[in-house]
């Protein structure tokens, strides 16, 4: 398992489209991806989880990602929040 600390860069936040982008990229991997929250958690690749969580600009999450793709599935979903998938 590989965890990582980050920041939502995007003004918008987390809002339906980088959602949707999330959920895409997410389901390309084997692995269980999770983000977590100081009080929640949600399934990476579910949009209605990850839309429950009502992120915003600044907020900081947990990336946990575990399983046999593990390392790929990190590397390219952390760049998607670095990018601020496309808004930032």
């Amino acid at each position: 398992m590989v965890q990582e600390r980050l920041t939502v860069v995007n003004e918008t936040g987390l809002h339906a489209r980088p959602a949707s982008e999330l959920v895409k990229a997410a389901t390309g991997f084997v692995s269980t991806i999770k983000i977590l929250t100081k009080e929640r958690q949600a399934d990476a690749k579910s949009i209605i989880n990850v839309l429950s969580l009502g992120l915003r600009k600044d907020d900081e999450i947990t990336l946990e990602v575990e399983g046999i793709d593990e390392a790929d599935a990190m590397s390219h979903i952390k760049a998607l929040f670095l990018s601020g998938f496309g808004d930032a």
